[in-house]
């Protein structure tokens, strides 16, 4: 029998294929119609054989794609598979051995199965939540029909909540194979669906189970006062079961960025640039932005509070605050709108200082050629206003009143010693006050918790309620470490009056011109301009220190020491310059 070039039998009946050509080539001859059907019958035999091997090889079986005698063209890659690894964390995928070991399998099984990987879909990322993204992809290109099916090494690699396994079982019964190399599964068959169900179930049970008691130990830290979580940018983090301590390098920068806010002086983008040129960065090195200082401002992790804000709950913890609580809320009145703040354009040296004696108001200060002078602007007063060259004179002319002796310095700070002594006792006595009140707050604490635990009362009432006590225990708190890290506050008291007395006596030029200001605007009450002078009004603890005269040999005639009754007086009852520091 005749062969061709292909090694196939040749074809001795009347060649049939003519009339076809005859169609396609009307205008050809007879031997070109013979050598044109010849050549199309060679292609039709090579089609034929290549159908052939691919049927001995199964590629038309059910266990290779989909039902048999369906046909995948290339389009659909074939018989191609993909194969699909996961670790749940980027750490194992790094310093891991757990991909390497779930590609060696799966290469293996694909080996002996003789399956074809057509591409390898890798994450780290945990199955427990829904939307990985290599994950996604790789089932909407299987329901699409980019491949026949996918190799996985093990069921929890696949999906540890049931959402994901319902997508993978969608994909089973529209035929996409699903092989997982582990596990010795048909899942073709009831009894093999029924197994891998049971496994997506133990699987997704199991994550339940680590979630709870993940959350447990979260709470149990919580409750310690320790802040499970990263530290907040000035603090660092010591380790498990260790409290956050204060960045020596940061925190003195976020104690920094509440004071700067708290003066109204720096809206958040003023205090952004204005804390970056100090120095403070984002744990990236980066510039903190708008809503970074506001995440800051906000945190009460500062103040020694722990707030989970998914939950809402409130615990006291057990690290060293940064800012007082006072601070805080102050700072927190701003951002909350309570308080104006409106930043400065102008921040001329006696702004919001003095005051027009004739309508009250204060005088504003305005830059007008190179010099600022402080108008009235009220309709009654307009036109009103002062050189700010003439206030400086006016302000060293008042100081120049004050007349102390160096020699007088010492005899007050033994004066103010003895009196500390004896106002030690009420010192104490108010200790124990504020710690009696801790330990209420402390009781009625618990008796809270005891009443929800009882479920006599809702949880929205208890958090409330919760709040409020924390924030009363953390005013408390504040008071008594007040208290006691100043246990010499009255030595305190003592060395800022004598440095202001000190300031106020001193003839010579200051270095920075605000500082004399300063001083004087703590010793007196108000500043006010009539039209040609500054009448300035001195406290009332700074009156006897007013031109009184200096006598060296003797001493003018008084009923009482000027020294004593004024010093009793700063120790039962502080005075108005300094009421706030004690």
């Amino acid at each position: 029998m005749p062969r061709d070039r292909y090694g196939g039998a040749m074809e001795t009946q009347p060649n049939t294929i003519a009339p076809l050509m005859r169609v396609w080539h009307p205008n050809a001859s007879e031997e070109e119609l013979i050598r044109y059907s010849e050549s199309f019958r060679e292609f039709l035999l090579v089609l034929y054989r290549i159908y052939r091997r691919l049927e001995a090889d199964g590629y038309f079986s059910r266990d290779k794609c989909g039902e048999r005698g369906t046909v995948y063209t290339q389009q659909n890659a074939m018989n191609g598979y993909y194969a699909y690894i996961r670790v749940s964390t980027q750490k194992q995928g790094q310093h891991g051995s757990s991909l390497q070991e779930q590609r060696a399998a799966i290469e293996a099984y694909a080996k002996r199965h003789s399956l074809t990987i057509v591409e390898w879909f890798e994450e780290q990322e945990t199955a427990a939540k829904q939307g990985r993204t290599k994950f996604t992809q790789m089932l909407r290109l299987l329901q699409k029909g980019k491949a026949c099916g996918v190799l996985i090494h093990k069921i929890d690699r696949s999906a540890r909540n049931l959402r994901d396994w319902a997508d993978l079982g969608e994909l089973i019964d529209r035929g996409i194979h699903v092989h997982f190399v582990h596990e010795t599964l048909d899942l073709q068959s009831r009894g093999g669906r029924l197994a891998a169900d049971i496994q997506a179930i133990v699987a997704a049970d199991f994550i339940r189970n680590l979630r709870q008691e993940v959350r447990k130990g979260f709470e149990g830290r919580l409750k310690q006062g320790l802040y499970p979580l990263p530290a907040p940018i000035g603090y660092t983090n010591e380790g498990p079961g260790m409290p956050k301590q204060p960045d020596p390098l940061t925190a003195p920068l976020v104690r920094r960025a509440f004071e700067l806010y708290a003066t109204g002086k720096y809206n958040l983008r003023a205090l952004s640039a204005e804390l970056f040129q100090l120095g403070l960065r984002s744990q990236g090195g980066g510039r903190i932005g708008i809503t970074g200082f506001s995440t800051i401002l906000n945190n009460e992790f500062y103040i020694g509070i722990l707030h989970i804000r998914r939950t809402g709950e409130r615990y006291r913890g057990i690290h060293q605050p940064l800012i007082p609580k006072s601070l805080f809320d102050r700072v927190k009145g701003i951002l909350s709108g309570k308080i104006k703040n409106r930043g400065l354009k102008h921040d001329v040296r006696y702004r919001k200082t003095l005051r027009c004696t004739a309508c009250g108001y204060n005088m504003i200060g305005e830059l007008q050629k190179g010099h600022v002078y402080y108008r009235c602007h009220t309709t009654t007063c307009r036109g009103r206003c002062i050189r700010e060259t003439f206030v400086d004179a006016e302000v060293r002319r008042e100081i120049g009143r004050i007349n102390v002796r160096p020699v007088e310095l010492p005899l007050w700070a033994a004066e103010f010693k003895r009196l500390e002594e004896a106002s030690g006792n009420s010192q104490q006595d108010l200790l124990k006050g504020l710690t009696l009140v801790r330990d209420q707050i402390d009781t009625r604490l618990a008796r809270l918790t005891d009443a929800y635990i009882d479920r006599m009362i809702d949880k929205a009432t208890f958090e409330e309620r919760k709040k409020a006590l924390i924030h009363e225990r953390a005013a408390i708190q504040e008071k008594l470490d007040e208290l006691s890290e100043k246990t010499d506050h009255v030595h305190s008291l003592v060395r800022n009056f004598l440095e202001l007395i000190k300031a106020l006596s001193d003839n010579t030029e200051s270095t920075y011109p605000t500082e004399k200001r300063d001083a004087l605007k703590k010793a007196t009450s108000n500043w006010s301009y009539d039209g040609k002078n500054l009448v300035v009004d001195w406290l009332d603890e700074f009156q006897p220190m007013i031109m009184s005269p200096i006598l060296d040999y003797g001493a003018s005639q008084r009923g009482t020491c000027r020294t004593s009754e004024k010093f009793e007086e700063m120790i039962h009852g502080a005075p108005a310059w300094n009421r706030t520091m004690i």
